[in-house]
């Protein structure tokens, strides 16, 4: 009898336990919920042109000190958004290509959304080369260290340049973000994790 109930007790439990994994809604491409001492603030689509051609899916990391303090109750505010272009808390961008894209497109379309951002504009641009379906970007800052940025797996040096980085992280929750949808998606969790 007892084994015939087994199945029944697993699966009620694991219904219960948190979900590991966030699906991006229009994608369905993964993200953990955790990642270090960070957690999953939301997911997004990155689309081009008015053909909406899929170019990644996003997840925007905060660090779980910042989610409990700095950051605690301001879900669905400005300040939230002003907190993650400005904060000085561990916060990442995950970047999952869903397309290749050239070395020139990179650059591009980063040199596009930051405009004339200080001298280390340049140096940053240069970090990023060609991306293939399903390589990753990763832009993080870390406070005592900078700006931080993965490129398909490769490190690269960081920029301590506040200002910089909030140049970077304006791109996706500045006043004029790259996609407004995309912005308020990678904030769709927030209710949740900074309640």
């Amino acid at each position: 009898m007892v084994r015939l109930f087994a199945p029944f007790l697993l699966l009620s439990v694991a219904a219960s336990l948190p979900a590991q994994e966030v699906a991006e809604f229009h994608t369905g491409t993964k993200f953990a919920v955790k990642l270090a001492d960070s957690t999953l603030l939301g997911t997004g689509l990155r689309t081009k042109t008015f053909l909406k051609v899929k170019v990644y899916a996003a997840g925007l990391y905060v660090a779980d000190s910042a989610a409990t303090g700095s950051l605690k109750g301001k879900a669905g505010s400005p300040e939230l958004y002003q907190q993650l272009v400005n904060g000085d808390f561990h916060k990442s961008m995950v970047m999952k290509f869903l397309r290749d894209v050239s070395t020139s497109q990179v650059r591009d379309a980063f040199r596009e959304s930051l405009g004339n951002a200080g001298p280390n504009t340049e140096a940053w641009l240069a970090y990023f080369n060609d991306i293939k379906t399903g390589q990753e970007i990763v832009i993080s800052w870390v406070p005592g260290t900078g700006l931080t940025t993965k490129v398909a797996g490769a490190e690269k040096s960081p920029i301590n340049d506040k200002a910089f980085a909030t140049s970077v992280f304006s791109i996706w929750f500045g006043a004029k973000p790259v996609q407004d949808d995309l912005k308020k998606d990678l904030v769709a969790r927030a209710p949740e994790v900074l309640k």
